[in-house]
């Protein structure tokens, strides 16, 4: 009954006309992106982040929202018509759907696609409202010890999963923790690794950060890319999906949204992997596998509904635990953060209009994703014709107009502009930089959770052991290395072998 008066709560927070307005913007900027090649999620909300700033936080965080969920629905489109995927969780969409496409039923593979998104939203959404509130009363009895090794953790996790090089991936975590600590050391109020540039004596901004690496690291690096992009259908007809493409799809929708949501809730595991995971399911359980690859309504339905679950339930850790289960939900925390909001389970208490506000408008934003991209189509089909060398310039200009906004700082442009240099770097040496913003964003928080635990403890760092919660999350980071680092040593051990066998 209380979760019944929460969302009646929430609707009337989500339905003022500010909010719908808001939550409209961010639905129809993440469908523009995820159309787009080449501009995904991340590197849009981090170059909007600075307008947040000026907004209040309920309709800052529905629009950052609407664009997360929003571009996993665009980017089904370019996969579908164009071979080409939006989104890397889009990926697997092309196999299927753009077969699709070619033998005419360019149609129905769009309309399953977003009954799938839309059902997989709609089920998660529920799952959040359901799920978030026993998780903040959980999470409320957490003391410093169990922060610390809660966000340990997900660092972890959040390395180990997230790249094929662990070793890369955890440098990278080290590297978000080493920047997070650039400014004015917390007790003692001293200046630490600023140089002597008085700008840094406050930190480098999160926004800084997030613009430089996300957005025109990203974007630079794209231009490199190969700009051909052949739209197989530009007249879309026959939207409407036949009562058997309904009934083969239903099997697919509610086995990806079960698949997204488990994946969602874990720190480091993308939408990507749980459409993989989805289409893998549904070839295993088919009882003609052959028709995979060549237009299986089945390869649409499932590997979308499992994206959009695996992008809803990223919001249950961030909401709940303050804990970011990506590097876009890293980036919510950081709006969280510029608004002067505490993240944690706190916000669930101290500002319920937020959380259940943000809950309602999921469904509010879901319902408009299903309007805008069915009999939106064609307009979606020309922007995809758009050169992308026309849009880098604007994303520029955009991008400094942004950093400067939030301090009137010239210096930020600089350091943007230099990280963006850094990240381009990064991506060159294939080190994945998500796992270094989840360690900038947990970087202080863990800092002041740990000297906190140290100075209770008064300096015994058994504290993280011979606490119950702290110490399962001690053991659960362990075996997280174990299995990740066995089958690397295993494989590495066998190819020794057969070097000095032959």
């Amino acid at each position: 009954m209380e979760l019944f008066h929460n969302l009646i709560f929430g609707f009337s927070v989500a339905l003022s006309l500010q909010n719908v307005i808001y939550c409209f913007v961010g639905v129809l900027l993440g469908t523009l992106i995820g159309v787009l090649p080449g501009i995904g999620p991340l590197a849009t909300i981090a170059m909007l982040l600075p307008i947040t700033f000026n907004l209040a936080p309920v309709p800052a965080l529905i629009m950052l929202a609407g664009i997360y969920y929003g571009s996993q629905y665009g980017g089904s489109t370019t996969a579908i018509l164009v071979n080409l995927p939006g989104e890397t969780s889009a990926v697997v969409t092309c196999i299927d759907g753009y077969q699709m496409a070619r033998q005419g039923r360019a149609g129905p593979a769009l309309a399953i696609s977003a009954i799938g998104s839309f059902c997989a939203g709609t089920v998660c959404t529920m799952l959040i409202a359901l799920f978030g509130p026993p998780l903040a009363e959980v999470a409320l009895k957490f003391g410093a010890p169990e922060y610390f090794s809660l966000m340990l953790m997900g660092l972890v996790a959040a390395a180990v999963l997230s790249s094929e090089n662990m070793t890369k991936a955890l440098a990278m975590v080290a590297m978000g923790l080493i920047i997070g600590i650039v400014g004015t050391d917390v007790n003692s109020g001293m200046a630490r690794y600023s140089f002597g540039i008085a700008e840094l004596t406050d930190g480098i901004g999160f926004v800084v950060i997030a613009v430089g690496v996300f957005a025109v690291g990203e974007i630079i690096s794209n231009l490199g890319d190969p700009e051909e992009r052949k739209v197989f259908t530009s007249n879309v007809s026959g939207l409407m999906p036949t009562m058997k493409d309904l009934r083969d799809s239903a099997g697919p929708i509610a086995r990806g949204t079960a698949i997204g949501a488990f994946l969602g809730v874990l720190p480091g595991t993308g939408p990507a992997i749980a459409s993989f995971s989805s289409y893998m399911v549904e070839k295993k359980l088919s009882k003609t596998p052959e028709r995979f690859g060549k237009g299986a309504i089945e390869g649409v339905a499932g590997p979308e509904s499992a994206n959009n679950a695996d992008a809803q339930c990223k919001f249950i850790p961030t909401l709940t635990l303050g804990i970011p289960a990506s590097a876009t939900m890293a980036l919510m925390l950081g709006a969280l953060t510029i608004q002067g909001i505490a993240p944690g389970p706190q916000v669930m208490t101290q500002k319920p209009d937020l959380f259940w506000g943000l809950v309602a408008s999921m469904w509010v934003g879901n319902a408009m994703l299903v309007v805008l991209n069915l009999p939106l189509v064609g307009m979606w089909v020309q922007l995809l014709k758009v050169p992308y060398r026309l849009l880098f310039p604007a994303i520029m200009a955009f991008s400094c107009i942004g950093i400067y906004s939030v301090n009137n700082s010239p210096f930020e442009i600089y350091l943007s502009a230099l990280f963006g240099l850094i990240g381009i770097a990064w991506m060159k040496l294939e080190m994945p930089p998500a796992p270094m913003l989840l360690g900038f964003v947990l970087g202080p928080l863990m800092e002041e959770n740990l000297r906190r635990a140290l100075l209770i403890s008064r300096g015994d760092p058994t504290v993280f052991f011979t606490r119950p919660i702290s110490l399962g999350f001690m053991i659960a980071t362990a075996l997280i290395i174990i299995i990740m680092v066995l089958p690397a040593v295993k494989a590495r051990r066998a190819a020794i072998t057969d070097t000095t066998t032959t």
